[in-house]
């Protein structure tokens, strides 16, 4: 065998394993754990602020990273075509064809990325510094490559949109997701995780307690009776109205209130109760939960009331609202359990129509939708179109929602029972387990 054969052959083998080395660098670097780049780069990892930089400018990643990988193949296809045209003729066309398809999809694509999808950290640590290297020098190629495409992206309509942070959030939402599934810790883990992700998605209307379930004070009754009623409450904070409950003039706290008993020693009915209520807050029931967590730490408060567009009062919001948002249920021993559901002997559920859509799917595992309704009454009256009489029946999802008793306009007590033919078998509603 000739020199010039062997030489062929050394440099057809030399540019299969730079070959090799383009695709397991591009699937390692793509593939590496970007949280664990960012922490050995905050430890001092000068390898791994290169990867970090390379992520950063990932369109010039891959386009120098194709650029030197279609380079060493085109050349390695063309070697290896002249040389079995040399060795076979005209036939050695097929046979060039034939072994460098084998070879590049074995040597050069399987092998490299395989070894680098397994072990990605390691491997973009150690190609990084010279990955960037060569796209220092292919920067004039790639930028023209980049440009070219860039034109005739936009000469097809494509248009730089909110698609690509949409699709991090599903990226980030799916790996919630995915370790939520292994086990009961970590899906509790996994639903606070949701929950921080929610928050602005969530308007204040949805979670807070409406107007008919606020405890409120007259503040034009005797001062006796207002700290009497303030001590039998069970909240910290009251508002208090003066002739309409539309009228809020104050929100009274319970240790404002005893200190100005204090400083009155006893002598109650000397005090002036609305100097002693602090201000209150209203917001827009259309507020997002995120920007009203961010008010509540800027202002130091932890309670605010919400109206309606047409300044009606609609209810109370308080920040361990939005923190049960994220972490579930929180009780103390003062809370007052709410009668909104109670489960019956047959599995069914008797739920008040005030109960949210929102904590029914966070205690069952449900899928209603909450975007048209906040509670499960609304939702049967946005499905009916119409305000349903006492004993009609609807389908909603996989649930079976009986309307049981209705007062002037407001559906008050529903039967939610799961339908017969949504499951393997009866209808019971499965408790789901808390996690430990």
């Amino acid at each position: 065998m000739s020199d010039p054969i062997i030489l062929t052959i050394i440099s057809i083998i030399v540019l299969l394993a730079f070959s090799g080395f383009f695709s397991g660098s591009e699937t390692a670097l793509t593939g590496a754990s970007r949280p664990r780049m960012h922490q050995l780069e905050s430890d001092g990892n000068k390898r791994a602020r290169i990867v970090n930089l390379l992520h950063a400018q990932q369109e010039r990643l891959i386009g120098g990273i194709l650029i030197g990988n279609n380079i060493v193949n085109i050349l390695a296809s063309a070697l290896a075509t002249s040389l079995m045209i040399t060795l076979f003729g005209d036939s050695g066309v097929i046979y060039a064809t034939v072994a460098m398809t084998i070879l590049v999809v074995i040597f050069s694509e399987v092998l490299p990325k395989t070894y680098a999808i397994r072990h990605a950290d390691d491997v973009a640590l150690t190609v990084g510094p010279i990955i960037r290297a060569i796209i220092i020098v292919l920067t004039p190629i790639s930028k023209t490559v980049e440009i070219i495409v860039d034109v005739l992206l936009r000469l097809l309509g494509e248009r730089v949109s909110s698609a690509e942070d949409e699709a991090r959030e599903e990226e980030l939402r799916g790996a919630i997701r995915l370790h939520s599934d292994t086990n009961t810790v970590n899906a509790h883990e996994g639903q606070m995780l949701g929950g921080v992700m929610d928050l602005d998605d969530i308007e204040v209307g949805e979670i807070m307690t409406h107007r008919t379930d606020v405890s409120m004070i007259d503040a034009n009754l005797a001062p006796g009776e207002i700290v009497t009623r303030m001590l039998d409450s069970p909240f910290t904070r009251v508002p208090i109205f003066s002739g309409d409950p539309d009228n809020i003039v104050g929100v009274l706290n319970a240790k404002a209130l005893l200190r100005e008993v204090q400083v009155h020693e006893g002598h109650i009915d000397e005090m002036h109760i609305t100097s002693v209520a602090a201000e209150p807050w209203f917001v827009p029931e259309s507020t997002d939960c995120l920007s009203q967590l961010h008010e509540f730490r800027d202002r130091r408060e932890h309670f605010a009331l919400v109206v309606d567009e047409y300044g009606s009062l609609q209810g109370v919001v308080t920040l361990e609202d939005i923190i049960e948002e994220i972490v579930g249920e929180i009780d103390d021993e003062h809370d007052i359990p709410v009668p909104g559901v109670r489960r019956q002997a047959d599995g069914s559920l008797l739920v008040d129509g005030r109960v949210t859509i929102r904590d029914l799917n966070r205690e069952f595992d449900w899928r209603l939708s909450d975007e048209e309704a906040s509670t499960i009454a609304g939702l049967v009256l946005h499905e009916a179109r119409f305000i349903p009489q006492e004993g009609q029946s609807f389908a909603i999802s996989d649930l079976k929602i009986d309307v049981l008793r209705r007062s002037g306009n407001q559906l008050r007590q529903l039967r939610i029972t799961r339908r017969a033919d949504a499951t393997d078998g009866d209808a019971p509603i499965d408790t789901p387990q808390t996690p430990g």
